[in-house]
């Protein structure tokens, strides 16, 4: 909370996630969530998602890794409990300022929150994310990236990635960027990648900001080359970055601060506020649909959806 005490949240103040990293916990890979609270008067919230902490053989054997899609349904359900709860408490707050940002696979999950819910978010902050859940990345196939999800191609494997679950992991899938589009999708994104990120490729982030764009989508990328590399707030051009609370800090204050003349804010009601089922992704065979009619996220895939 800014001040650390929910009695100092006013109609002013905003609500932001800040999501860890690929076997991360906590905040850890991500933006300082006390800092977040005092620098732009929100709820900074931090959210331990499903397959929080460490990721290796251990965890493929039980499960491959889900790669933002319930992921983010955790962390939008965390967003929601705290929506709801200032609610029920009475105590208002800034519907419009609401806003994420997460590193590594928190930038991931911080894409696929926005992607999930279109119509929520005013600014979000992707840093090193993983743009799309490509073969190599899914199979654990050596070359570009050391990430392995732990996918498999046999169908019959409970491990099994099926086409249709590859697509929607896709954030920068045309169809799917159309859909946030025509849905009112007006989220200020800052995509922030190193050139030279041999964990989550530059080249799939490249390509998903240039089919936003294609979209029209309001995506704004920082691409970091030698030249950003100052030492203080950009460290390197490889996945780390630097430090990622002062990456936030130095990309997006004019969109986050609420006393700056560029600050984003959100007008129209959220998925929250809207309580229907119009967020639908179609895949090979049949679509994925996020409703929001019992106020909180839920998921379901529905074969030969039409």
């Amino acid at each position: 909370y800014p001040g650390g005490a929910a009695a100092n949240v006013d109609e002013g103040t905003g609500l932001m996630l800040t999501l860890h990293n690929w076997g991360g916990t906590g905040w850890r890979g991500t933006a300082d969530p006390e800092r977040l609270a005092e620098r732009y008067d929100v709820v900074a919230i931090a959210v331990d998602y499903l397959q929080s902490g460490p990721y290796g053989d251990e965890g493929r054997a039980q499960a491959p890794y889900d790669f933002g899609y319930l992921q983010a349904l955790d962390a939008l359900r965390a967003l929601y409990f705290v929506w709801h709860g200032l609610e029920k408490a009475h105590r208002p707050f800034a519907i419009g300022r609401i806003y994420c940002t997460g590193g590594s696979g928190g930038g991931n999950v911080t894409l696929m929150a926005n992607k999930l819910a279109p119509r929520t978010f005013a600014c979000a902050v992707d840093m090193s994310g993983m743009a799309k859940l490509a073969d190599d990345i899914a199979y654990g196939i050596p070359g570009r990236t050391h990430l392995n999800a732990g996918y498999s191609r046999d169908e019959n494997s409970p491990c099994y990635l099926s086409p249709d679950a590859q697509a929607l992991r896709f954030v920068g899938h045309p169809a799917h960027l159309a859909t946030m589009k025509a849905l009112g999708n007006t989220c200020k994104l800052l995509v922030v990648h190193g050139v030279s990120d041999k964990s989550c490729p530059f080249e799939d982030a490249q390509e998903m900001v240039e089919n936003m764009m294609a979209t029209g989508l309001d995506v704004e990328p920082h691409f970091i080359t030698e030249e950003n590399a100052d030492g203080k707030v950009f460290a390197s051009t490889g996945h780390a970055l630097g430090d990622r609370t002062q990456i936030v800090f130095a990309l997006a204050d004019r969109y986050l601060k609420p006393d700056s003349p560029e600050a984003a804010k959100r007008n129209g009601p959220s998925d929250f506020q809207l309580q229907d089922a119009k967020v639908r992704y179609a895949t090979p065979h049949g679509a994925f649909f996020i409703s929001y009619k019992a106020g909180l996220p839920v998921g379901a895939f529905i074969q030969d959806a039409p």
